[in-house]
């Protein structure tokens, strides 16, 4: 099987039902987001919505924002989610390329994601790729 990756274009029946799909596997405590909320990612200039297909079908997506500060533009992977039948078959690893293809594209100065401990195929992947543990403390305020 060959994994096709694609920048998502337009919003449509499929994609919402792929992730109907797909984001259960990712997150339990967020819902699916709806045409609505996926055309607002697709329309963003500042961010790709990538789609990776096996044999026609959605299995995963990964989302890429870009950001300009003082320092350069930075980019972050976000959302990476790889439906669990579709697993082994270098899904991920495609999306990931993907992503720091097109950041290295628009010029951005590193490409950041953040990854739980819990996820040993996920952190494995992106060691194999290239990403480095950075040393850093993660703060986050809830909204």
């Amino acid at each position: 099987m060959t994994v096709e990756i694609s920048q998502c274009r337009n919003v449509d029946g499929e994609l919402v039902d792929a992730f109907a799909h797909l984001i259960p596997q990712l997150s339990s405590s967020s819902p699916p987001p709806d045409a609505s909320a996926l055309g607002a990612i697709v329309d963003n200039p500042h961010s790709v919505l990538f789609l990776a297909r096996l044999d026609g079908a959605i299995v995963g997506s990964l989302t890429l924002a870009f950001y300009r500060i003082p320092t350069g533009v930075k980019a972050w992977i976000e959302d990476v989610v790889v439906d669990d039948a579709a697993r082994g078959n270098g899904v991920g690893e495609a999306l990931n390329l993907a992503a720091l293809d097109e950041a290295r594209a628009r010029g951005a100065k590193n490409v950041s994601l953040t990854s739980r401990a819990s996820r040993d195929s996920a952190n494995r992947l992106y060691q194999r790729i290239g990403f480095e543990p950075y040393d850093t403390n993660l703060y986050r305020f809830q909204l």
